[in-house]
């Protein structure tokens, strides 16, 4: 029996499960640092903490009608499993995706369902982090007490609150007749069918449903307070149909159409920060294209913003326009005055009435999963933390936190500091040490300090509205969370772990 069992053995005896790594979290980062740790590490025992009934994440508590994925597979999917579906999955796409990897690779094991935390505590005697929360049986309801220990903390719980989504603090709510629904909380029972039903939002979720439920209603109007970029491809991948054709190896086939989706995407992001008057224009110009002659373009979808300052939201097919062109859709840009019985009044004086008003208004952001930690007694204020690298905090030991990209893929990131990760504890190992935290250098002392994400580099609502709560960000690159994947690749895999920032003991 390895130390490890021994201890994990010991543990369990006290009604405490001890073990080398703890994942939060079985969303798609769980996952796929679960996949990087076994592969990586395989003499490390680990488990995977997942409050609800299964894995997933996003893609299985997000239920409203077209639920899909804003970003390409071929790059949101893992560098280490091919996607072989379309560019844009549904939900139910990525989850049986996501199955295939947990059982490919007996990652199911691992993974504990119905489990909460509520808190985490580290203590620098023990340098072990002990976890409370609580286990829900599935059948009764019952909540029974739990406890876990782990030399290593390996947060994948996202970066917002799954059980409500952001609403605004409108007037006259209250008023209103009809219902008002937010997609993050979905009703199973909803019935549109010959309703008018108002969209409020502009973003990927509005576009996503105002042409998903555009054959059920009577109609469907999108309320916007200000436009979005939209881009409008076939939900088709030319290339790898090609590379399909002459039967190309499906891992050759996926890291072909991966490279140049990386290609493509980073050169859009290029030229959008050097020639952003032309990127706003071709994409203007796109749009023009798929709406009917005549369309007030200059109001409805010219942002007031430059490109990538917010993501830019994929219509696949350009089903919300087609929904326009049909009538079953339209568009307002106006602000709310107030909700009334009958529906919303616009700033400018107009009824929308509406059976149903549907609040595509964002996420609701939390950090960390509002856990409480600790750290040696003393509780954790994240604002008051800098991060290292973006997956790290000052004076926090021996945990990471998983935050993708907002302009690329999720889980390039994802995937990249599963091998960060997975290097650290061997370095750690190698050194004879059990704890690391990072902390500024001396020659970090007087660094300008700033939000956790510029401004004026990506600056969408849910973002600025939760800044105060986030870690700050250095002027040096080992203190700040990059949004470049095509520089981070080459970087993060060789980032020097000696480098001063973080302290070995």
């Amino acid at each position: 029996m390895t130390q490890t069992e021994n201890t994990t053995a010991a543990s369990t005896s006290t009604g405490i499960e001890h073990f080398d790594v703890l994942i939060v979290g079985a969303g798609i980062s769980g996952v796929g640092a679960a996949y990087h740790l076994q592969d990586q590490y395989p003499e490390k025992s680990f488990v995977v903490l997942e409050k609800f009934a299964s894995f997933g994440g996003t893609w299985l508590t997000h239920t409203y009608p077209g639920i899909r994925s804003d970003s390409d597979l071929y790059t949101f999917g893992y560098r280490f499993k091919p996607w072989v579906g379309p560019p844009i999955a549904t939900a139910g796409e990525i989850l049986s995706y996501m199955g295939e990897v947990i059982e490919e690779n007996d990652l199911g094991r691992h993974i504990r369902y119905h489990h909460a935390i509520a808190s985490a505590e580290w203590s620098s005697d023990d340098n072990l982090w002990t976890l409370h929360g609580t286990r829900i049986d599935p059948d009764t309801g019952d909540a029974t007490p739990i406890t876990f220990t782990t030399n290593f903390l390996w947060m994948c719980q996202g970066y917002y609150r799954h059980e409500k989504g952001y609403t605004p603090d409108w007037p006259g709510t209250d008023d209103f007749e009809g219902e008002i629904v937010h997609p993050q909380t979905w009703p199973s029972d909803i019935d549109l069918s010959g309703k008018q039903v108002l969209v409020i939002g502009s973003g990927a979720t509005a576009a996503t449903l105002v042409p998903a439920i555009a054959d059920d209603c009577e109609h469907v109007t999108m309320l916007q307070r200000s436009p979005t970029y939209f881009f409008s491809r076939p939900n088709v991948n030319e290339v790898a149909d090609m590379l399909r054709d002459l039967d190309i190896p499906e891992e050759w086939t996926h890291e072909i159409v991966r490279r140049k989706a990386l290609k493509d995407g980073d050169e859009i992001a290029r030229m959008s920060f050097e020639h952003p008057e032309m990127v706003r224009d071709e994409l203007i110009g796109l749009v023009r294209a798929e709406l009917p002659e005549g369309y007030d373009v200059e109001t409805h979808f010219t942002p007031r913003y430059l490109p990538w300052r917010q993501r830019i939201a994929m219509v696949p097919d350009g089903d919300l326009f087609k929904g326009i062109c049909s009538g079953k859709a339209s568009v307002v840009t106006d602000e709310i005055e107030t909700f009334n019985d009958k529906g919303i009044l616009t700033k400018s004086g107009e009824q929308l009435s509406a059976d149903v008003i549907i609040t595509a208004t964002g996420f609701d952001l939390s950090v960390l999963g509002d856990i409480q930690f600790t750290v040696d007694g003393k509780p954790v204020n994240y604002a008051d933390t800098i991060t290292y690298r973006g997956m790290m905090f000052t004076g926090v030991p021996n945990m990471v936190w998983v935050f993708g990209y907002f302009r690329a893929s999720w889980t390039l990131r994802a995937d990249l500091i599963g091998d960060w990760v997975c290097r650290l504890l061997h370095h750690m190992d190698e050194l004879g040490v059990q704890k690391v935290t990072p902390q500024l250098r001396p020659e970090d002392a007087d660094m300008e300090l700033g939000s956790w994400i510029d401004p004026e580099n990506f600056n969408p609502g849910y973002l600025m509205r939760s800044q105060h709560l986030r870690p700050k960000r250095g002027d040096k690159p080992e203190w700040q969370h990059t949004q470049d994947y095509m520089t981070e690749k080459d970087t993060l895999p060789v980032a020097d772990l000696d480098d001063g920032c973080l302290i070995y003991e």
